[in-house]
């Protein structure tokens, strides 16, 4: 029996590495969090709290905080991204020979054009001799920092890591569960943030439960219809970081993506929304990469096509949404027999 714990490197200060890197150094898990604002690293630790993006979410004082990223990820074996997309590929150039053999965690939810690299991709590319993996869920940061129970998944086809990130971050308020699919989880929490944002207009405009569970289920064929054309797993889609998520993210107001749709629905500009939010919205860039890339592909997403002529193409609601009403009658569950192949494949 040995009390050792695998030392853990946190690159991100905002409000999901905060909270990350609280819930492991309270574990006993030897944590360091690294930022680049020097005040607020002081304040952090000082008043062991990040008053910035977790206020009231009191941090172990156990946990270390750290400016110098080269020295906090060399005393690391697992090292968990959480940057903002658009600085993934510059802050991981500045580090990727110091990744060697270490386990690389993306929990960044976004893709980079041009390409369509998902953040495990351009982790693989600045970091070749990296262990790669990505972590996505319904995790909605302020309910895991206050203990609310919670579940997410760690996805890579290399089971050790899997492992490793279930030791480290599972606990009794959070489960953690693997899966091989890193493509489709990570996909799918990028895309669930374009629905969030027409959830949030939804919900700010009034309309009923009815229409928001229309929107919720038809968002869910929508992805996954993508998904699966790009090479993912459907089955992916009925899980945590699909159907789970998707709920998650479309339903709280905690969401940020839904956040900036709610203020849209109020009659907000995009400018005046996102900075309302003050933070990094995936969703936003996410449309305008999506909308590009579905059109390539010929899938079709009237959801998001919808979306992109409302936010970018001054296009009237009410005239998107009777071209939403009015399109074609196709099939609900567009899987349900590739689904049902694969179970009986899969009896003992």
């Amino acid at each position: 029996m040995t009390d050792y714990k695998t030392p853990v490197c946190i690159l991100g200060g905002g409000s999901f590495g905060t909270t990350l890197a609280g819930l492991m150094a309270a574990e006993g898990v030897p944590v360091t969090l690294w930022l680049r604002d020097e005040k607020v690293a002081e304040e952090i630790n000082r008043l062991h709290e990040n008053r910035r993006y977790m206020p009231g979410f009191k941090l172990d004082p156990r946990l270390t905080v750290s400016t110098d990223m080269q020295m906090a990820v060399a005393n690391a074996e697992l090292v968990f991204l959480a940057i903002p997309s658009s600085a993934f590929r510059s802050v991981l150039k500045d580090i990727g020979p110091a990744l060697a053999g270490k386990g690389v965690i993306s929990t960044t939810k976004g893709i980079e054009q041009p390409g369509f690299l998902m953040m495990s991709d351009i982790a693989a590319e600045e970091a070749p001799e990296a262990r790669v993996a990505v972590l996505s869920g319904p995790n909605l940061a302020k309910e895991m920092a206050a203990g609310e129970l919670t579940a997410t998944v760690v996805a890579s086809d290399d089971q050790a890591l899997c492992a490793q990130v279930q030791g480290v971050l599972g606990s009794k308020r959070l489960r953690v569960y693997a899966s091989q699919d890193r493509y489709g989880v990570e996909l799918g929490g990028a895309l669930k943030n374009v629905y969030a944002i027409i959830s949030g207009m939804a919900a700010a405009m009034g309309m009923g439960e009815n229409t928001r569970s229309m929107l919720i289920t038809r968002s869910l064929a929508e992805m996954s219809r993508f998904a699966v054309h790009m090479g993912a797993n459907p089955l992916t889609f009925l899980g945590l970081a699909g159907v789970g998520d998707l709920i998650v993210t479309c339903m709280s107001p905690l969401s940020r993506n839904y956040q900036v749709g709610f203020a849209l629905g109020q009659g907000k500009t995009l400018e005046e929304a996102v900075a309302q939010l003050g933070q990094v919205a995936e969703g936003v860039n996410t449309l305008r990469v999506l909308r590009q890339k579905s059109e390539e592909e010929g899938v079709y997403m009237p959801l998001v096509a919808g979306l992109h002529a409302i936010l970018f193409e001054q296009q009237p609601l009410a005239a998107v949404i009777s071209r939403l009403m009015s399109a074609e009658q196709k099939h609900d569950v567009e899987f349900a027999a590739f689904m049902s192949t694969t179970a009986v494949q899969e009896k003992p």
